[in-house]
């Protein structure tokens, strides 16, 4: 064997094996069955979720060729969550008068067209008023819309809320009447007249393995403890309150990040997702950036007010899908966990125009633990302490027989 072949064969080795250690930070592999085409897509199963890091960035999918290198497909990750189609529509207030209802608003739109949604904007900070809303071709026939439909704002130094929207079926007339029944004037600052369109979103609810729920008098809270079954992708809270007296108290959502050991146990360490109102107008239905979670805790501020009887939470989250491309046969494999990952840079995030419509889905395997060698412990060359003297003692024999014979020789 020449020795640019050992040098070649060298190599092949080295880049073999620097290929394999790609994974050796991650602990989990599923293997992906069935990667028949460029592009397939695949749902992240419910139990990786609880293995990765907080932003998601531990996701990869290598693959293993036939000559034993590693490769890695790339992909992009999508949360099915709703879209929301949204258009401003033009128009001008044309009349404000003062009737037998109420004070009367009426607005005309600079062409027919489908809307649901109108957005008010008052200049007086604290009201609680009933509204009605009208329809019209030609101002003289009108049809109710919204009947005693409840408008609210309080501002004061410890809240500051405001409920000043009108949701209504898809409604399509030249002109719309809103009456606002207060025989002070409500100083009507601005109006916003939309169409808001929804496309459905793909949720998963997720099971609670408890709910406790604790009034603290001296600190005048109400604290929900919830804890899931596994830590799960959270972006979506519903708390059900079976109080039917009006109310508005401030809250705020927190997830458990981490815990210390100490003396007296765990003490939890909690980060805040999102905060807002908890009110009798609306459904308490909240929305916040998908995180990773287990553990939750919902604070309710009661101040001087009785705390409220929570019937009910429930938690969802998007799906999570990954649309992946392949370029080279190989048995291929999804890796997770390896909590210091940095989200990986492809191409394909710049092109998803050219990404195909319809993709077929890619069936994950069950969960394996990657097992990573350790090194091989340095054994040392004599363990045993008479082999060392006797190898000295043999050192000491042949230097002086060398030295006695080169005297011989001198002489």
């Amino acid at each position: 064997m020449t020795s640019i072949t050992k040098i070649v064969i060298g190599l092949c080795v080295g880049f073999t094996t620097l290929s394999f250690a790609q994974m050796k930070h991650y602990g989990y592999k599923r293997s992906l069955q069935n990667v028949s085409n460029d592009w397939h897509q695949l749902t992240i199963p419910e139990a990786v979720f609880g293995k990765l890091n907080s932003e998601m960035s531990d996701l990869r999918i290598y693959g293993i060729t036939a000559q034993t290198d590693t490769i890695e497909a790339p992909y992009v990750l999508k949360a099915l969550s709703e879209k929301i189609e949204y258009k401003a529509l033009p128009f001008k207030i044309i009349n404000k008068t003062k009737g037998e209802k109420g004070h009367y608003f009426t607005f005309q739109l600079n062409s027919e067209a489908l809307i649901n949604h109108i957005e008010l904007d008052f200049k007086r900070s604290n009201f609680d008023w009933k509204i009605e809303l009208q329809g019209s071709q030609n101002q003289q026939e009108w049809f109710t819309i919204l009947e005693d439909y409840r408008i609210l704002s309080i501002k004061n130094q410890s809240t500051n809320f405001k409920f000043t929207t009108l949701e209504f079926p898809d409604s399509k007339f030249k002109y719309y009447r809103l009456i606002v029944k207060d025989n002070e004037p409500p100083q009507l600052e601005s109006a916003q007249l939309s169409n808001y369109q929804t496309i459905a979103g793909h949720y998963t609810t997720y099971n609670l393995k408890k709910l406790e729920t604790t009034d603290d008098k001296t600190l005048k809270n109400t604290i929900i403890n919830l804890e899931l079954e596994k830590a799960v992708p959270l972006s979506q809270l519903h708390i059900n309150v079976s109080n039917t007296f009006d109310y508005y108290r401030p809250f705020k959502i927190e997830y458990r990040r981490d815990s210390t050991l100490t003396e007296k146990g765990f003490k939890y360490h909690y980060k805040t997702i999102t905060s807002g109102t908890l009110n009798s107008m609306e459904q308490n239905l909240f929305k916040f950036p998908s995180t990773i979670a287990k553990h939750l805790r919902v604070t309710i501020y009661n101040d001087n007010n009785q705390p409220l009887r929570i019937a009910d939470v429930s938690a969802k989250g998007y799906q999570f899908q990954l649309i992946v491309r392949f370029t080279e046969p190989a048995i291929y494999m999804l890796v997770y966990g390896y909590p210091s990952a940095r989200e990986p840079v492809y191409d394909i995030a710049k092109f998803e125009t050219n990404i195909p419509e319809e993709l077929i889905a890619l069936e994950v395997g069950k969960e394996d633990v990657i097992l990573h060698s350790l090194d091989p412990k340095v054994q040392p060359l004599f363990e045993n302490s008479y082999w060392l003297w006797a190898i000295i003692g043999v050192v000491i024999l042949l230097l002086g027989g060398f030295t006695l014979k080169m005297l011989k020789t001198m002489r």
